[in-house]
């Protein structure tokens, strides 16, 4: 069995494109989105667009569950706007914006995502989660004590605990018999190079499994540039997330 785990795809097309030619030479039985499909990108239409007709064309093989900024957009008031601007001011105009653009449908779509999800492969236990079992917010970084991750999934029933959410992959083999994963981010990456990154998991016939990390290289000067051509206000520090250190 082999699973294509994306994340954090964030309205960039662009990138979300070139992810899935990968993923389609990868050749998965199944694909599972970790949620933030929209907000500060360029196109969250179109992602909201390929995101449904492929849950349409894959059925029960394509899993989706609903990431922090889902819940932004999906339950936006002018409170929330004014917070955001205040403490991350290129998120909260792009918030703004966002709500400008996307359609209603789309809209409605992710608000009614679940938050995670339980899958059983194999007799592998799978968990879906955006930040982590306890919270969409919460950030699963790289160089975390195994204390810390532990708390943040002993109450997960899972075998394996798939994340996203910091943008940053990484992965954690616990003293609590848990494996937690973090596949990355597909939109916004915050890697170095900042490519795009989303996880290969094969799982055999007896639930032991193997994942793989997979970067694939894109424009992102030209996606930084449509961010610029967006015109809202501090939208040049947003743009600047998208280009290499």
């Amino acid at each position: 069995m082999k699973i294509a785990i994306i994340s954090d795809i964030h309205g960039n097309e662009e990138a979300y494109n070139k992810v899935m030619e990968d993923i389609e030479q990868f050749n998965p039985n199944k694909i599972f989105c970790l949620g933030d499909i929209i907000l500060a990108g360029y196109n969250p239409n179109y992602i909201c667009k390929k995101i449904i007709e492929l849950k349409d064309k894959m059925k029960d093989d394509f899993q989706i569950i609903q990431g922090n900024t889902d819940k932004m957009v999906s339950n936006c008031t002018d409170e929330l706007i004014k917070k955001t601007k205040e403490t991350f001011p290129c998120m909260g105009y792009s918030l703004e914006e966002d709500l400008k653009i996307t359609k209603k449908e789309y809209i409605n779509f992710v608000k009614n995502l679940p938050e995670n999800k339980y899958i059983e492969i194999n007799g592998l236990k799978i968990q879906l989660v955006h930040g982590s079992p306890r919270s969409q917010n919460e950030n699963i970084y790289p160089e975390l004590t195994d204390k810390t991750v532990c708390e943040m999934t002993n109450n997960s029933s899972a075998d394996l605990i798939l994340c996203g959410h910091t943008h940053i992959p990484c992965g954690y083999s616990l003293s609590n018999g848990k494996t937690v994963i973090n596949a990355g981010s597909i939109g916004r990456s915050m890697t170095k190079d900042k490519m795009p990154v989303y996880l290969q998991l094969t799982i055999d016939k007896n639930g032991k499994f193997f994942v793989e990390h997979k970067i694939v290289k894109y424009d992102n000067i030209k996606v930084s540039k449509h961010i610029l051509s967006r015109g809202f206000k501090h939208c040049e520090d947003l743009a600047g997330m998208f280009l290499n250190e």
